[in-house]
């Protein structure tokens, strides 16, 4: 069934693209990007860069919270070469690889995986809050109603942050491991939040903001834009990188990320604008991810000549 589902996603996915571009091929063709536009290109892969280094460093602030001290410049290069593998079928051997990185670095196996656990899950948060915090400007209406169900949802999302939660269903996770192994074996106490994750929470904001600068750069090099059209792009950017995060079946996000961003900015921008800023952000992402796995392999080359 999962597999499955994942190539039902990715038909559905690749469907509503091509559907897209064949009917707003023609004004597609007609965008053009002039000298200006193409130095907006590149600073949004500057920020873009800035955002994958910025989530590196969140990564060692997870692990301090689990009372793993490493070096922060280490590891941010260790986020930055796995990072590209996120595009690898299976969305898993960039944490894979951080794992590997982490317990050679002398972090515990459980506090290694533990933390590559947690670093998703505080960016789903993240643009969940955001996405919430800005629904009202997606929203045609805002009625009383409608705060009420975001405020919940808000708090809701901030519940399940809290130490009580993530350690019941660490050590949930933790039985159910045990389970599958072989009862003589001796099962290593899960490890647990001993505060509210409330630096890393913020710590992926930052790094949403970051990505939505980066994508609205890029919108901003094919078409202006207004400053109250800001909120919808950062709620919409965030909504739609939340589904490439969570949709099986997408490496990366790939395809899913563009799909919901065309729904829902269509609607408030030319359809054909919208389809070629997804692209161009796609190309800006991959351009920075590996730009920066480079860049961290270099320095790590430098430093051990």
């Amino acid at each position: 069934m999962k597999k499955i589902l994942r190539w039902v996603i990715l038909g559905g996915t690749l469907f509503f693209l091509a559907k897209a571009l064949k009917d707003n091929w023609q004004e597609v063709t007609t965008i053009h990007i002039d000298a200006v536009g193409w130095a907006i290109l590149l600073i949004a892969t500057g920020i873009t860069l800035l955002a994958h280094t910025w989530a590196g460093w969140v990564w060692t602030w997870v692990l301090k919270e689990l009372n793993q001290p490493v070096n922060s410049s280490e590891f941010i290069q260790v986020y930055l070469k796995t990072n590209i593998a996120k595009y690898i079928p299976g969305n898993i051997w960039h944490y894979y690889g951080r794992i590997v990185a982490a317990k050679n670095a002398n972090v515990s196996t459980g506090a290694a995986t533990l933390s590559v656990l947690l670093e998703p899950l505080l960016m789903a948060a993240a643009a969940l809050i955001i996405v919430l915090v800005g629904s009202q400007f997606m929203a045609e209406k805002t009625t009383i109603i409608l705060l009420i169900v975001q405020l919940l949802g808000l708090l809701g999302v901030l519940c399940v942050l809290h130490p009580k939660f993530l350690n019941r269903a660490t050590r949930l996770l933790g039985r159910i491991k045990a389970k599958k192994s072989t009862n003589d074996t001796p099962q290593a106490v899960p490890l647990s939040l001993e505060q509210y994750p409330l630096r890393p929470l913020l710590g992926e904001l930052g790094f949403l903001g970051l990505r939505s600068t980066g994508f609205m750069l890029t919108l901003f090099a094919l078409s202006p834009l207004n400053l109250s059209q800001i909120p919808l792009l950062l709620g919409a950017f965030s909504f739609a990188w939340l589904l490439g995060l969570v949709v099986p079946g997408a490496p990366g996000g790939l395809g899913v990320f563009e799909a919901t961003a065309i729904a829902l900015l269509q609607q408030h921008f030319p359809t054909a604008v919208v389809i070629s800023a997804t692209g161009l952000y796609r190309l800006v992402s991959i351009l920075a991810e590996t730009t920066g796995a480079g860049l961290a392999w270099l320095d790590e080359r430098r430093l051990q000549s």
